[in-house]
């Protein structure tokens, strides 16, 4: 049983994020939520209060998916910091990039504005991704593998440098599929340039 309402509830996620990727926020009804899953509205309220609610859930499923993929990525057993680096930008690079969370971000960035879900989004989303790399980051620090910095920054920083090729692209809506090798090259262009900034100090 539970897993039927686990399924049930997915579906509706998935149902609820195409919806409000292709009429935003404000123009989404509930109704047409139902139409699109053929689900009555007792059933839809049933899971979730509100369209608000609904929304917050699409949305944290989204920044979830991308924090633990930022988890998985940040492997403090590889012991070449390049290799550690550039694993960790080809994972994140492949889901930020991939149609469905290019999709959500889309959304997220449009419906910022309403009220407290910017504040929401930041939270669950970029905080949680800073910090995980900056903890990884500083770990590095500690360990001699890279020099001695704010770690914090120095996430951001890497961050900048593995979007820089493809964020005005996304933003605007011009970007084009982005290819494994693409990413690839992007990842290792990224991350020469943060170790020749973070690299230790050569005696």
């Amino acid at each position: 049983m539970r897993a039927k309402t686990e399924t049930r509830r997915q579906a509706i996620l998935d149902a609820a994020a195409v919806v409000f990727q292709e009429t935003g926020f404000e123009r989404t009804t509930m109704a047409a939520i139902c139409e699109r899953l053929g689900y009555s509205k007792a059933t839809l309220y049933n899971y979730f209060a509100s369209k608000e609610e609904l929304f917050s859930a699409v949305v944290f499923e989204a920044t979830e998916a991308e924090f633990q993929a930022t988890l998985e990525a940040l492997d403090a057993t590889v012991e070449d910091m390049t290799e550690a680096l550039q694993k960790f930008g080809r994972g994140l690079l492949t889901l930020q990039y991939s149609p469905q969370v290019q999709a959500v971000r889309r959304l997220i960035v449009a419906e910022a504005g309403r009220s407290e879900l910017g504040k929401k989004c930041y939270e669950l989303g970029p905080v949680r991704n800073e910090a995980a790399a900056a903890a990884f980051l500083q770990h590095a620090m500690d360990t001699g593998q890279l020099r001695q910095a704010d770690a914090r920054i120095a996430a951001l920083h890497l961050r900048g440098l593995l979007e820089a090729e493809w964020l005005d692209r996304f933003l605007f809506q011009t970007l084009e599929p982005i290819s494994a090798e693409e990413i690839n090259a992007t990842v290792a262009r990224a991350v020469a340039a943060f170790m020749a900034a973070y690299g230790p100090v050569q005696a």
